[in-house]
C-alpha cells in the first residue's frame, strides 16, 4: 500500500474508531449512559489505544528519517481528525467551535506529541542501532 493512502487511512481510523466506540454510551434516545466526566476519559483512553496501535503499525514500514515520519504523520492525522470532527461531530453535537477547541479539540494535540516522540525513539535507536 502507497506510504500516503497509508498515512490518511490510518488518520481516518484514528477518528472513526473513537467516533464509533462513543455511539456504545448514548441511549437510542441520544442521552448520555455514563457520567460526561467517565465519558471524555474513556474516549481519551480508547482514542490513545487507537492511535499508538496505529502509530506502531504505520513506523512498522518506514525505515529512515523516522523523526520527520513522525512529524508529517502528527500533523496529517491532527489535521484529519479537527477535519471529520468541525464537518460531522460539532453539527452532530450542537457545539460551538469554541466549545468543542476547549472541550474536544484540544485533545488531539496528543497525536502529534505521540507520533513525533516515536519517530524521536525510533531515530535515537537507529543512531545507536
Amino acid at each position: 500500500m502507497n506510504k500516503y493512502l497509508k498515512m490518511c487511512l490510518f488518520g481516518f481510523l484514528t477518528w472513526l474508531i473513537p467516533f464509533v466506540a462513543g455511539f456504545l454510551f448514548y441511549s437510542p434516545q441520544k442521552q448520555l449512559l455514563v457520567d460526561a466526566l467517565v465519558f471524555k476519559s474513556i474516549m481519551a483512553v480508547v482514542g490513545s489505544i487507537t492511535g499508538a496501535i496505529l502509530l506502531v503499525l504505520y513506523f512498522k514500514k518506514i525505515a529512515t528519517r523516522y523523526l520527520f515520519e513522525g512529524v508529517v504523520v502528527g500533523l496529517v492525522w491532527i489535521g484529519l481528525n479537527l477535519i471529520l470532527d468541525i464537518v460531522i461531530l460539532v453539527p452532530m453535537s450542537g457545539m460551538t467551535i469554541g466549545n468543542y477547541f476547549s472541550q474536544i479539540g484540544l485533545g488531539y494535540l496528543t497525536i502529534p506529541t505521540m507520533s513525533i516522540s516515536m519517530g524521536l525513539v525510533a531515530e535515537h535507536a537507529s543512531v545507536k542501532g
